[in-house]
């Protein structure tokens, strides 16, 4: 088991939890955040302690976030239910593990279940691109553009995204159809993954394993991040990335190459 999953209440110990499951913790959590907060009490049991199973809890959650649209949110809950499978569960729990460890002011995971819309985009992300794939692309796109108008990131239903991915704080994000986001990625606000004009087919880039993408960096064309490998806050990237290095600049050149045994994902690590 990886550290990430002895995360859970705050401040117990990492071996009190070394047996339970993100989703355990999570029940858990919520029971000891109601007995605190009794005003919100009915809202974590509707959304969390009293739900059948785990997937009924990221279903309630993401159904109640996107309610503002004129749809009943029952609907809404369906649509999501209907869509998760098991492939999506490991990817939802895989993603509250990312921001548990690599987010400092995340002390829970509930926290990042209730609270996180970069969290609750990449999740409802999900779901659009299950029913792109499925063949339903105007329920996608529709559900894509509610995402991008209550939690801020624009992603396109058919970009691919992997698992244990962060996306920190989520505000201006874009993401384009063609892109591609390997496992263990992180990516701050205001970053876009675009094309370079008006070209059709494979346009977008391929953010390859590991990669950290600093806040305000646009990194633009099917182009490749090599695996663990950070592109500095601020760049723009026009060029391919080699794997294990650092760019920075307008245009972004490397700046610095790293250990092999680095995930920049993971450190979190802003300096160049």
């Amino acid at each position: 088991m990886s550290k990430s999953t002895r995360l859970g209440l705050a401040g117990q110990q990492p071996h009190a939890l070394a047996h339970a499951s993100v989703w355990t913790v999570i029940r858990a959590e919520a029971a000891e955040f109601a007995a605190r907060e009794p005003i919100l009490r009915q809202l974590l049991a509707a959304q969390v302690t009293d739900t059948a199973n785990n997937d009924e809890i990221i279903a309630c959650v993401l159904a109640a976030r996107l309610s503002v649209a004129q749809v009943e949110t029952g609907d809404l809950f369906d649509l999501i239910l209907s869509t998760l499978d098991d492939d999506i569960m490991r990817k939802v729990e895989a993603d509250l593990i990312a921001v548990r460890e690599r987010d400092p002011a995340c002390t829970t995971f509930l926290h990042a279940l209730l609270n996180l819309k970069g969290f609750h985009a990449l999740e409802t992300h999900r779901i659009a691109h299950a029913l792109w794939i499925a063949g339903r692309p105007e329920i996608a796109s529709w559900l894509a553009n509610l995402v991008s108008l209550v939690f801020g990131p624009d992603i396109h239903p058919a970009a691919r995204i992997g698992a244990s991915i962060m996306l920190d704080h989520g505000s201006g994000i874009v993401i384009g159809e063609t892109a591609v986001i390997e496992d263990e990625v992180s990516i701050l606000q205001n970053v876009t993954l675009g094309g370079t004009g008006k070209e059709t087919g494979d346009r977008h880039p391929k953010i390859r394993h590991g990669v950290m993408i600093g806040a305000g960096a646009k990194i633009l064309g099917n182009i490749e991040i090599g695996a663990f490998s950070k592109v500095a806050a601020g760049s723009v990237v026009l060029k391919p990335v080699p794997t294990h290095c650092t760019v920075a600049g307008v245009p972004a050149t490397v700046v610095r190459i790293h250990r092999a045994d680095e995930i920049p994902a993971e450190t979190m690590d802003q300096n160049i």
